[in-house]
């Protein structure tokens, strides 16, 4: 996830030209970022800062596996 140029945060795929998701909060696209990963099978979600800096990663699990606990937020 990164900043967008006229606000909020986009969640976009590593090399893509569209963002798949635009959140107007940081925590807001953290959240979907981590949404997306899991449904595709899982891996790495890449925390970017305002000025486009690695900030943080974190590994998402599959969110097909029966140990991972579901998200009650909605």
């Amino acid at each position: 996830m990164v900043p967008n140029p006229t606000g909020g945060w986009d969640v976009k795929a590593p090399g893509a030209q569209r963002a798949s998701a635009h959140h107007s909060t940081q925590a807001d696209a953290e959240r979907r970022a981590k949404d997306i990963v899991g449904n595709l099978g899982g891996g790495e979600v890449v925390i970017h800062d305002r000025h486009g800096q690695i900030r943080d990663s974190d590994t998402v699990a599959p969110g097909n596996d029966p140990s991972r606990p579901k998200d009650t937020r909605h």
